[in-house]
């Protein structure tokens, strides 16, 4: 492997580490240098798929192996702590944390600080920003496809806990519905809309006591009267996989938009579809979907140009921060 090659390291072995871990190990240009893992069980399948990777069981115990970047793939509980081990010790330069960036906005705006000290390429792994359908709408709008937004409406939707009572624990661990399905509606927002204040929230308990499994709420951009209504919950009959979908009412039409295609409708009655086939939906690596795939090799290039990559740290914080503004503005119905 030539020196040229980026050292990258895997923190975290759950689902989301083994794939990311699996993508950058096929990058011509990538080494995977080193992997992370607490648990004994998960450290033994690691060795059987990845066997000539380093393993430790220790974040410090990266210290002296040279890396570039690390991937961040940890419960949300420990990004934090994980992220400020790997700068303060100065164990690589780099930094990709998946969603959401910490567990609340104290945390992320102090990493924001830490990184901007730093002088490294940061990102967080919102992944529906590389999504063709979803890289398709946004530039439909951009072109002002469907004139000037009048309204938005976004729902996000799993049947992760449908029909579960007395799981307010479990669906605590995974840090509530706003941070987890929730997080990719307020980034699509921030993504398509720019700055967004929120006017008005309500949270519903459906799995528990104090549980956050339902969340509806309306947001308001900054610079007109631009109003959206958003509505998340993990308790949705029918949904196999978490879905987002995002409808933009303008003075021209209507532009909708999930993970499997985008449609523009136009008052004079003109309208268009593409679909994931039609909108070169391919990469070098398939696994877990192309999106993955293409949200790695974006990061890699960025390193490697030393370039700024989206959504960075100080991009993703203000997910957090609106997250922590709705759940203080929400009505609670336990």
């Amino acid at each position: 492997m030539s020196r040229e090659a980026l050292r990258i390291a895997v923190v975290g072995l759950g689902k989301m580490g083994l794939l990311h871990a699996c993508i950058l190990n096929t990058m011509p240009n990538v080494q995977l240098a080193a992997a992370c893992e607490k648990s004994l069980v998960t450290r033994k399948l690691f060795k059987k798929i990845l066997s000539s990777v380093p393993l430790v069981g220790d974040v410090r115990e990266f210290s002296g192996l040279d890396l570039d970047a690390v991937y961040i793939t940890t419960p949300i509980s420990s990004h934090f702590s994980v992220a400020k081990t790997v700068l303060q010790e100065r164990l690589a330069r780099h930094l990709f944390i998946e969603k959401p960036l910490t567990s609340n906005y104290h945390e992320s705006k102090e990493l924001c600080e830490l990184v901007a000290n730093n002088g490294g390429v940061n990102m967080v792994g919102y992944l529906r920003r590389f999504m063709v359908t979803f890289m398709k709408a946004k530039e439909l709008l951009s072109q002002s496809a469907i004139g000037e937004p009048a309204s938005f409406a976004i729902n996000a939707f799993s049947s992760d806990f449908y029909d579960m009572r007395e799981y307010a624990e479990v669906a605590a661990s995974r840090g509530g519905v706003l941070k987890d399905l929730g997080s990719y509606a307020i980034d699509a927002a921030l993504w398509f809309f720019g700055s967004i204040q929120v006017n008005s929230a309500k949270i519903e308990s459906l799995t528990g006591a104090g549980s956050e499994d339902a969340v509806q709420f309306t947001l308001q951009r900054e610079s007109d009267n631009l109003q959206g209504a958003v509505s998340v919950s993990w308790c949705i009959k029918g949904y196999r996989m978490p879905e987002v979908v995002l409808s933009i009412k303008g003075t021209k039409g209507i532009l909708d938009v999930n993970d499997d295609k985008v449609s523009l409708k136009l008052n004079n009655g003109d309208e268009s579809i593409w679909y994931r086939h039609n909108l070169n939906d391919n990469v070098k690596f398939w696994l877990g979907g192309p999106e993955y795939y293409r949200e790695d090799a974006y990061f890699v290039k960025s390193v490697t140009n030393n370039s700024l990559a989206e959504p960075s740290f100080e991009t993703a914080s203000k997910v957090d921060l609106l997250i922590e503004m709705i759940q203080r503005k929400a009505e609670r119905h336990d």
